[in-house]
């Protein structure tokens, strides 16, 4: 069987998450202690339970059945079949229960109604009463599981080619040079379901293995933190916990560095990166003078702390003592940055959270987008992501691919572009070394021209959706074309549609022969 387009049937999701929440309901705990959240199971386990449920029945198959079932366009991930190296198993028992009937197994869509099939026969099963109290009791074992730590592909089927192609981008292979994304899309271009997709994607094919690729997702426009939008979080494999939103409490760890045990040196870098930083979140003039002020008092704030993290009101503090005196009651612009900061209370004094083990989505649509505070909240956290990277090991590699272990999606992204982002820099150059990547997303691809930062070169993925207007050197840039072909590729982008997308064809580009671009249509899920 081509495990590879299963779609899902309509009305699956209801179905799961119905049986989901007695499953979770009958494993969880009443009260767990202080930051240890409730066991939550990923869509992809539930339904590979109820297909096992599912093929236990030696009911009797019919066709009327199989026709009763409506397709959608969101599609079952193959990590259902191949955890546990159980694939063969699963395709002996379906054709061992549907023997009676004249099935075409190469049938792409017969395919996907038999195994959906299957999955409501077992979500029927399991939820007739006792059923799942005997199922999840059951502790007999045939043998140690194997294959169960190995690597998941990270093989991103987001949408199709002509002809109903499946399109797919290869994230973790081992001949991929990066993992880095960029996404270009005005409004209505459809960028917000293509970020749904990829996360979709990225979280379905690794959720139920030993290597889950975590995310943070940066959101702008409040649509994924959205309550209206709560089904949506289902796709990611996570659920309302995965919301930080600054404004109702502060987020919930330190934004600073703990330099105990380092040297004086790798301080005083620090101070000058987080000086440039808080004078670049504003969009105001500041001097030489007030600049190095700044970096001499994160300093002697360190010293105060002996070089545990600080925080904004000690800084602001010995900010205010290193002024002339005459000026230590007036406000400047950094005094304002700063005081904006320790009101909006963006942070916590401590880590309560691992940013990096779990998945999470920012609330941002409660400031401005090209405010100091939404520019602070992006920059501070992208270099906790950064100080928590330097302290993990190289990713795991095996014959055929590397280990992701995280995703960071700006949204928006060109507010992050516009000033010399050192903590996003870092973040994209330290790339598969730790197993992390990011999504950048903006509205036009003339956003990536950073006069900072290279963006282009460092992106395996560039995405280009429906554009206002797209600059003649970016078409130049990506594709390496002229003339003609310049054109021609100027004229498929002008014609994109609604969830349609082009992207660089590299056999083309490397042999140089047929078109350099593909198109395809990016599936609808949100």
């Amino acid at each position: 069987m081509n495990i590879l387009n299963i779609r899902q049937a309509e009305g699956l999701n209801e179905a799961i998450a119905e049986l989901k929440y007695h499953v979770e309901k009958r494993i969880n705990l009443n009260s767990y202690s202080e930051n240890k959240p409730n066991i939550t199971l990923s869509n992809n386990k539930l339904m590979r339970m109820c297909l096992l449920a599912g093929l236990t029945s030696e009911s009797k198959r019919n066709l009327n059945e199989l026709d009763a079932i409506n397709l959608s366009s969101n599609r079952i991930f193959e990590t259902l079949f191949t955890l546990h190296n159980l694939s063969g198993i699963f395709f002996s028992l379906l054709k061992l229960r549907y023997h009676t009937i004249d099935i075409d197994w190469e049938n792409n869509k017969m395919n996907s109604k038999v195994v959906n099939a299957e999955i409501f026969r077992g979500y029927k099963l399991l939820m007739k009463e006792g059923v799942l109290e005997d199922w999840l009791t059951n502790t007999s074992s045939n043998g140690s599981i194997k294959h169960s730590g190995i690597i998941p592909v990270l093989n991103l089927n987001i949408g199709s080619y002509e002809d109903d192609i499946p399109a797919l981008l290869n994230l973790n292979g081992k001949d991929i040079a990066n993992t880095q994304i960029l996404v270009a899309g005005t409004t209505g271009s459809g960028k917000s379901n293509l970020l749904a997709v990829l996360l979709n994607e990225i979280r379905s094919l690794s959720v139920d293995s030993n290597y889950p690729v975590n995310f943070l997702l940066f959101d702008y426009k409040g649509e994924f933190s959205d309550p209206a939008n709560n089904h949506w979080l289902a796709y990611f494999e996570t659920d309302r916990g995965a919301i930080l939103d600054p404004i109702s409490a502060p987020l919930p760890f330190n934004p600073f560095k703990n330099f105990i045990g380092k040297p004086q040196n790798e301080i005083n870098l620090y101070s000058t990166e987080l000086s440039n930083a808080i004078c670049a979140i504003d969009n105001a003039r500041i001097s030489a003078n007030m600049s190095n002020r700044l970096s001499e008092a994160i300093i002697k704030s360190y010293k105060v702390t002996h070089n545990k993290a600080i925080s904004f009101d000690l800084i602001l503090k010995e900010y205010t003592i290193a002024q002339p005196e005459r000026d230590q009651v007036k406000d400047d612009s950094i005094k304002s940055v700063l005081k904006q900061l320790i009101r909006t209370n963006l942070f916590s004094k401590e880590d309560r959270i691992d940013l990096i083990r779990d998945s999470y989505i920012v609330k941002m649509d409660g400031f401005p987008k090209d405010g100091p505070i939404a520019k602070a909240i992006v920059y501070f956290i992208v270099s906790k992501l950064n100080s928590i990277y330097e302290t993990l090991p190289k990713q795991v590699v095996d014959d055929d691919c590397v280990e992701l272990r995280h995703f960071t999606i700006i949204d928006e992204a060109h507010y992050m572009l516009g000033f010399d982002n050192k903590p996003l820099r870092d973040l994209i150059a330290t790339g598969r070394n730790k197993g992390l990547s990011i999504i950048l997303a903006t509205q036009n691809m003339d956003s990536y021209k950073s006069e900072y930062f290279d963006f282009y070169a460092n992106a395996q993925y560039p995405l280009i959706m429906k554009q206002q207007s797209i600059n003649d050197s970016v078409i130049k840039d990506l594709f390496g074309v002229s003339g003609k072909e310049f054109q021609e590729i100027k004229e498929a982008i002008a014609n994109l549609q609604k969830g349609e997308l082009i992207l660089k064809n590299p056999t083309a580009i490397q042999l140089g022969i047929g078109k350099k671009y593909k198109i395809l249509k990016v599936r609808h899920l949100i």
